[in-house]
């Protein structure tokens, strides 16, 4: 492939697994991008191992909403054009803190919603300057009804979702693809210790989803699928019962 791939979050296990999978299909450069980013050797072996022939490294923190356009345009200047960005970073937090500590609940919105909305809103504009290319956001099924187990990630999710939504519709006709993942729990590094919640998967499971969504230029993909029937039906339960329900 001519362009190149950007993964914002490149440590993130899913990102690198999307990442992956896109080497092995003949993508050629990437970029990752990330705090501490000359710490990325192992990811930047793993893609190589997977074929790419170029990996840069950016220095890139997602709070950091003020720098957003200058990396990119970085990005784009030394690296373009693009023709896919991962949006992959996040945070799960502590909901108990976040229930008790303000500043933490709102440390988990920022970079969960404030952060997206800023760095979506700059990747749409080059994109659209550049006359094409595909961006992948990572949403959940945290999102999609809000529970009182998790209601502060859930909540940054859920304005997520209905921001990329709205996006999505905004870019149609201009050549940019968005493609809105939908994921439940993922067994990783940020839900270790945490029991698995039922139809749970892996960073694999959801990168050989999104990819291959990504090639049909599909606009949103559950993982696993049977989640968007399960959503159906957990819209309709009573308040009073959907307030007792687990992560």
């Amino acid at each position: 492939m001519s362009g190149t791939v950007l993964v914002l979050g490149g440590r993130s296990e899913i990102g690198m697994a999307v990442a992956e999978r896109l080497a092995r299909r003949s993508y050629d450069r990437f970029v990752l991008a990330a705090r501490r980013s000359a710490d990325l050797d192992a990811e930047e072996n793993t893609l190589r191992q997977a074929g790419a022939g170029t990996v840069a490294r950016v220095e890139f923190d997602a709070d950091d909403v003020a720098a957003h356009r200058a990396v990119l345009d970085g990005i784009a200047q030394q690296h373009g054009p693009l023709d896919v960005v991962v949006v992959a970073f996040g945070v799960l937090g502590d909901q108990r803190r976040a229930e008790r500590d303000a500043d933490h609940a709102l440390e988990v919105v920022h970079t969960d919603y404030v952060a997206h909305v800023a760095v979506l809103t700059h990747l749409a504009n080059l994109l659209r300057e550049q006359g094409h290319g595909q961006l992948v956001v990572f949403s959940s099924v945290a999102g999609v009804r809000v529970r009182r187990a998790n209601y502060v990630y859930g909540s940054a999710k859920a304005g997520l979702d209905g921001f990329a939504s709205g996006l999505a519709d905004a870019l149609a006709g201009s050549g940019v693809h968005l493609l809105i993942v939908r994921p439940g729990f993922v067994i990783g590094r940020m839900t270790e210790g945490m029991a698995p919640a039922p139809f749970s998967s892996t960073p694999a499971q959801v990168a050989d989803a999104t990819v291959g969504a990504l090639l049909r230029r599909r606009e949103v993909v559950w993982v696993p699928p049977v989640l968007r029937w399960v959503f159906a039906v957990t819209r309709l339960l009573p308040r009073s019962v959907w307030r007792r329900m687990p992560r």
